[in-house]
């Protein structure tokens, strides 16, 4: 294996790219609602929230309490999370087994996501992945969120990988947009929760398999990421 092709970099989105999380966060989100006295959303709805950081699904799934305090809902929002977060969120299918297959292929595997980094990290290690990433950041990691280049870029400096040689993957148009905005490649997932809006991926997989087998055959032929 040649110096290039050990510094390639995957890098995956967390919620609708690697779990399937809708049902825990819907349950976060109506506990919160609950404290203040409101009904339940469906969990399709909520689904349609996500994507953004948590403070964007606490403002959009709370239009009926326009006179709370948004930082304390946050608050509670990462309260009712943590508490719940890994009761009914499972990995897709093949992702436990592709990540440990692109790892030891020899690639650089990265997390990105705009969820709070201790809530990435904890459910890795629900799920034995925590040793296959060599970075994770989450929302609060950098000043900025996706869509803004600001964590690939970090991800990219701290594995010491090149834009060319690096891949963006993930479930929503802002995974599409940091890729094409730090210059990286970028591949979108159909199964997830978010859709990919006006980007063009370079890449689209309709199941986790299918990334593996693309990144696996290109490896396998010896040629990298370009």
């Amino acid at each position: 294996m040649n110096s290039r092709a050990s510094i390639s970099l995957l890098v995956f989105d967390l919620d609708g790219t690697l779990i399937d999380s809708r049902e825990d966060l819907a349950a976060a989100v109506n506990a919160v609602r609950a404290d203040y006295g409101l009904g339940a959303l469906s969990v399709a709805r909520v689904s349609g929230y996500v994507g953004d950081g948590v403070r964007k699904l606490i403002e959009r799934s709370l239009p009926d309490a326009p006179a709370i305090d948004i930082d304390e809902a946050v608050g509670r929002m990462r309260r009712h999370y943590k508490a719940r977060m890994a009761d009914r969120t499972v990995l897709y299918p093949g992702v436990a087994e592709g990540i440990a297959a692109l790892h030891d292929a020899g690639y650089r595997l990265a997390l990105v996501s705009n969820k709070m980094a201790d809530a990435c990290g904890a459910l890795l290690r629900h799920f034995g992945l925590q040793d296959r990433f060599s970075v994770v950041l989450g929302g609060d990691s950098t000043k900025r969120l996706k869509p803004d280049p600001e964590p690939l870029l970090l991800a990219m400096a701290r594995t010491g990988a090149l834009a060319e040689d690096t891949w963006m993957i993930g479930d929503h148009n802002t995974d599409l947009e940091i890729a094409r905005r730090a210059g990286a490649h970028s591949a979108f997932v159909t199964y997830g929760i978010g859709n990919r809006g006006a980007e063009r991926p370079e890449q689209t997989f309709d199941s986790f398999r299918d990334v593996t087998g693309f990144f696996i055959a290109r490896r396998a032929a010896g040629r990298g990421l370009a």
